[in-house]
């Protein structure tokens, strides 16, 4: 039987692409809500505090991540405040599109990802993964949650909202720190010691 992993989340989405990205790393992938306010003043220290209480909760190793997007001309705007700055995706983005009135285009920007894995009687470990792109007032895309169907990965002519699960993991932050996670060794070390 395969060890658990939990995932300090409530959001069915973001469990969704945790299970692809972590596939064949030999865990049984589960969701687990926290209730851990995210009120501290970096990504690292959010997931960490996530990944850390959903792991005590637990007795099993566990993932948190903290993420945002950070507008380079609005001085990383949403950035740390992206998922609370409204509760509804759309006012979100309503928020962010009236906050670049008037701002020249391209209007550059980065996904930030910070992935936090803690183990009991371990010192947990924080692995960070960014996307650059831009943001568009186009909205794109049937997939994805968030801010995909406004952000623009140049390389690929796409939003994250118009990417296959495939190509998004391939491009997005979240898909860069599972992989410095999965290329660490940390989650082979776990599984073979559990």
């Amino acid at each position: 039987m395969p060890a658990r992993l939990l995932i300090a989340t409530g959001n069915p989405g973001k469990l969704s692409e945790y299970r692809a990205l972590l596939a064949g790393c030999g865990f049984e992938v589960e969701g687990l809500e926290t209730g851990v306010a995210e009120d501290a003043d970096s990504y690292a220290v959010n997931a960490t505090l996530k990944a850390e209480a959903a792991s005590s909760a637990g007795g099993v190793p566990a993932l948190g991540d903290d993420s945002g997007l950070e507008v380079v001309a609005l001085g990383g705007f949403p950035g740390l405040h992206s998922a609370r700055l409204a509760s509804i995706q759309d006012e979100r983005h309503q928020l962010l599109f009236a906050r670049l009135q008037g701002v020249p285009r391209p209007w550059r920007a980065r996904f930030v990802c910070a992935l936090a894995l803690a183990v009991p009687d371990r010192p947990t470990r924080v692995f960070i993964g960014e996307r650059e792109g831009e943001v568009v007032e186009s909205r794109s895309g049937g997939t994805g949650f968030g801010y995909d169907p406004v952000f623009l990965v140049p390389e690929v002519g796409k939003t994250f909202a118009e990417m296959t699960p495939d190509e998004k993991h391939r491009w997005s932050h979240r898909g860069a720190a599972v992989k410095a996670l999965r290329e660490s060794g940390a989650l082979t070390e776990i599984s073979q010691n559990d």
